[in-house]
């Protein structure tokens, strides 16, 4: 074996973490940055814990789509979790790093959870479909035993699918530089680090990137079908309550399929690393931010139920 072969399978073991080069230092703006995210991270887990709660405990709550919100803001809260906190750490933190073994499960959750996420926005979208579209066989159609096995396909989908591309992943060797441009473990910064052929990536992304295409689709016809129903409707208060079921809804989906369409569909685009930050930003934080405040101020029955739970009559 010649010394330089030696040389490289040494280096090759020397990467054992990651570093992220985007974070300021404290003194650069990180305490402030530190606090702001906090209280974001704290108004996503409260937010949307108090949306879990009180539909589960509201009776007036209990319906496919109520129960389709509240699986989505209890994944929407790990979710958030699997990034904000790591990212809270590197703010205040002088290391700012990351194992290769806690960056492959940060990227495995995050996906795994966003893809769940996606599947579980067009279960919601299917809902909203029959119930505008086809109310008189609503009920027979969009059953308890539906709703379940919608939420179970739909996290199944979530975390299989990304369970091989992390596989190979972590099959990779990884012998430097080590600095992550972005400002959590992504596909495609993670893959620039490796240093052997990662030109199989190309195949997995137009995979993903039919998958998004695919869900964004099926989702966009069922909310133009229902807009066009809606608009048939003669009386004005008829359509102002059946667009009001639904407002939030198109929000939500618009808003997801927005950042993932800047994350993920760029195809040759490249971005300079001021903008791939902003864009992982409204992405992981805005959008989580957002969702809370969308689903308890679009809808009517859930703010009666908010302040049922939080001001509780004597």
């Amino acid at each position: 074996m010649s010394q330089e072969t030696v040389t490289e399978k040494e280096n090759q073991t020397d990467i054992t973490e990651f570093f992220f080069s985007t974070f300021p230092d404290l003194e650069e703006g990180g305490l402030l940055l530190f606090i702001l995210l906090l209280f974001i991270y704290g108004f996503i887990l409260t937010g949307n814990l108090v949306i879990f709660i009180v539909i589960q405990l509201d009776a007036v709550l209990h319906t496919p789509m109520y129960f389709f919100i509240s699986v989505l803001s209890f994944l929407e809260i790990w979710y958030t979790t699997t990034t904000i906190p790591k990212m809270l750490t590197n703010l205040i933190s002088v290391q700012k790093t990351i194992s290769i073994a806690g960056c492959l499960l940060q990227m495995y959750f995050f996906h795994s959870l966003g893809i769940s996420e996606g599947c579980l926005l067009t279960a919601m979208a299917i809902d909203r479909y029959v119930a505008i579209c086809k109310p008189l066989h609503y009920a027979t159609i969009v059953t308890p035993r539906l709703c379940a096995q919608l939420t179970a396909g739909s996290c199944l989908c979530g975390f299989l699918l990304v369970l091989p591309e992390i596989v190979w992943i972590s099959t990779l060797p990884f012998c430097g530089p080590n600095q992550i441009h972005q400002i959590f473990c992504d596909f495609t910064p993670v893959l620039n680090l490796a240093c052997t052929d990662t030109s199989l990536i190309v195949i997995v992304d137009a995979i993903h990137a039919a998958e998004i295409l695919a869900s964004f689709l099926v989702i966009a016809l069922s909310y133009l079908r229902v807009i066009l129903v809606i608009l048939s409707i003669p009386s004005v208060e008829g359509r102002h309550k059946a667009f009001s079921t639904c407002a939030a809804h198109i929000a939500v989906f618009l808003l997801f399929f927005g950042s993932v369409a800047l994350m993920y569909l760029r195809f040759s685009a490249t971005y300079s690393v001021f903008w791939d930050t902003a864009i992982a930003i409204t992405f992981v934080v805005l959008a989580p931010f957002l969702n809370p405040i969308i689903y308890s101020l679009r809808n009517k029955d859930m703010k009666e139920a908010i302040k049922k739970f939080l001001c509780p009559q004597k």
